[in-house]
């Protein structure tokens, strides 16, 4: 009987130290968890104006953001490729079987703001997509060498083979676009439309919401060049010779000189340089001879690349063309500041070259248009803005998943036992 009660008491106490230590190893852990959200010296709070954005009626959690370190992260000389992903909080897994069915090309072109090519990248990566990185041959050395370092951590992200010093207007943006057409050409991914970007651009669909536009029925066999039939205000710019001063601008040829009429009796078309391209119609632009000439043609105007793609989409004879489509196709939210007040209602940031650099009194304009993309952005002179509309694009990627959640592709964490309105905008952050 005595030897029971002994047995018994042994076990009462190893079974209370072990409750002590297991609630000692918990708050342990938890404690620096809540301190690196809470009280993070590096990570800007969100704004006020963003709450409605991140926290619907039913949902009072507070936001907090986990990564405020990408630029110093990738600056850093001991970069460790195992990590970089989970570190950076890309995606590293298909999240539906739609998606993987239909694998994404893209043709990014960069020269400057290294945070926010990084945070745009990881935004639209998926790891059964393929993505061809074209450089700026006079962006920084240390830019250059640093965007080296990052593409060279993933199997599905190059750099293009050949780097243009681009100057804006000039045939060199076009010629940067064929250069990485030509890589992705040659890749064995077998994705089905290519998109291009530029650094300043921001994704606002989803990458199953892109899927799904560019599947739907207007789109599925198409390609999407948004334009029309070249204005006569905008007859200059193929009218007359121009050449191009090497990353610089684009002027005049003295003495003045017209233009000879386009080849094979072309008409032109103006429209945007951006496009949602198959891959037929791609090898339709590297090959057809019809399209070599054009682009031959192009070599010494003004802004070929408002004109090459939009009016080899209006042939018949171009795999996925599209004769009637005008200006359809939603890719691109840009506030023109000579739309204002009739297709918008102002830039809340400011106006350079006549278009908006988006401040965070934007963002309610930019989600409920639904374009494709958003341009343009500056993650130094309005950060809360990029902070804002990261973490609501990535809360509705992970939202429409149907694989479980992998805690490495949160970019913020959302406190929803202490509800107070100070901890949203943490000043101490």
């Amino acid at each position: 009987m005595c030897q029971l009660e002994r047995t018994k008491c042994s076990f009462l106490l190893c079974l209370g130290m072990g409750i002590i230590m297991c609630s000692l190893i918990y708050l342990r852990i938890r404690k620096p968890t809540e301190q690196k959200y809470l009280h993070s010296p590096s990570c800007r709070p969100f704004s006020p104006e963003c709450r409605p954005f991140l926290s619907g009626s039913e949902n009072k959690g507070l936001w907090y953001r986990l990564d405020c370190q990408v630029k110093s992260y990738i600056l850093n000389g001991y970069l460790k490729c195992s990590r970089l992903k989970k570190d950076l909080h890309f995606i590293n897994r298909p999240l539906s079987r739609e998606e993987e069915d239909y694998p994404l090309a893209f043709i990014v072109t960069v020269h400057k703001d290294l945070e926010l090519f990084i945070r745009m990248l990881r935004a639209i990566y998926m790891p059964h997509n393929v993505y061809c990185i074209h450089v700026d041959a006079k962006a920084p050395r240390e830019y250059q060498v640093t965007i080296h370092k990052l593409v060279s951590c993933f199997q599905n992200i190059f750099l293009s083979s050949r780097s243009e010093t681009v100057t804006y207007a000039g045939f060199s943006r076009l010629q940067a676009d064929l250069n990485c057409m030509k890589d992705l050409a040659n890749s064995k991914t077998a994705w089905r439309k290519v998109i291009n970007l530029c650094g300043q651009d921001f994704p606002v669909k989803s990458n199953l919401e892109l899927v799904q536009y560019l599947q739907s029925k207007q789109w599925r066999d198409k390609n999407m060049t948004p334009g029309v039939k070249q204005p006569m205000a905008m007859k200059y710019r193929t009218q007359f010779q121009y050449k191009e001063i090497k990353g610089s601008h684009v002027a005049l040829k003295s003495p003045r000189l017209k233009k000879g009429p386009p080849p094979h009796n072309l008409q032109i078309y103006f429209g945007t340089a951006y496009y949602a391209l198959t891959r037929a119609f791609v090898d339709f632009v590297l090959k057809n001879p019809i399209a070599l000439d054009l682009l031959e043609w192009s070599k010494d105007t003004f802004s070929p690349d408002e004109h090459y793609w939009v009016t080899l989409n209006h042939i018949k004879e171009a795999p996925g063309s599209w004769i009637d489509g005008g200006w359809d196709g939603d890719i691109r939210a840009i506030k023109w500041w000579d739309q204002e007040g009739q297709k918008h209602d102002g830039c809340k940031g400011h106006y350079v070259r006549g278009i908006c650099i988006y401040g965070l009194e934007d963002l309610r304009w930019i989600i409920n248009r639904n374009s494709m993309f958003a341009n343009k952005f500056e993650s130094d002179t309005y950060p809360e803005a990029l902070d804002c509309l990261e973490q609501w694009h990535r809360n509705k990627v992970l939202s429409k998943a149907t694989v479980p959640e992998d805690p490495s592709w949160l970019l913020a964490t959302q406190d929803t036992l202490n509800g107070g309105d100070s901890g949203f905008y943490n000043s101490s952050a």
